[in-house]
């Protein structure tokens, strides 16, 4: 299924918005699959809005991702908050907004690729091949936080740890 994720950013673009999921309490950008007969825009709005409570606009896609060896595309956007307050559900265990600096430690480990492509601010879609999470990210991952690891593996499977 393809994706798409949103870098919601205040006006100066120095914070972004990140949500602590649930199931693995790591900080994600909002974002999810895209539905059936939906577009990559109007999942993105529809995401942000069930994972954060808030309504956003999308100010440009950022970029058009494909994974190797995988026909999966992500697509990544630029959007700003139009209304609505933080409300947590049973995805987010957290919604807050970080300086794009001084971001958390345990989070998706490609929001840092991502954010390059958006410090870009680029007018055209960045269409370009990703590697995914490497292997070594993943080493690193399971080394420094082999719980976190065993509960994504865990909802690879099908089986959801809510806390």
């Amino acid at each position: 299924m393809d994706g798409a994720n949103v870098i919601v950013s205040d006006k100066s673009s120095n914070k972004i918005l990140l949500v602590k999921r649930r199931d693995v309490p790591v900080w994600v950008l909002p974002g999810g699959g895209i539905e059936d007969g939906e577009t990559p825009t109007q999942a993105a709005i529809r995401e942000t809005k069930e994972e954060t409570g808030f309504t956003i606009k999308i100010v440009r896609q950022v970029a058009r991702y494909t994974y190797k060896n995988s026909r999966k595309q992500n697509h990544l956007f630029e959007g700003r908050v139009v209304s609505g307050i933080a409300t947590l559900n049973n995805e987010a265990k957290a919604i807050n907004f970080f300086d794009i600096d001084n971001l958390p430690e345990l989070r998706h480990p490609l929001i840092s690729e991502w954010l390059k492509d958006f410090r870009k601010k680029s007018s055209k879609v960045i269409v370009r091949e990703i590697q995914g999470v490497t292997v070594k990210q993943a080493l690193s991952q399971i080394h420094r936080h082999p719980i976190l690891v065993i509960r994504f593996l865990l909802t690879r499977i099908g089986i959801h740890i809510n806390t």
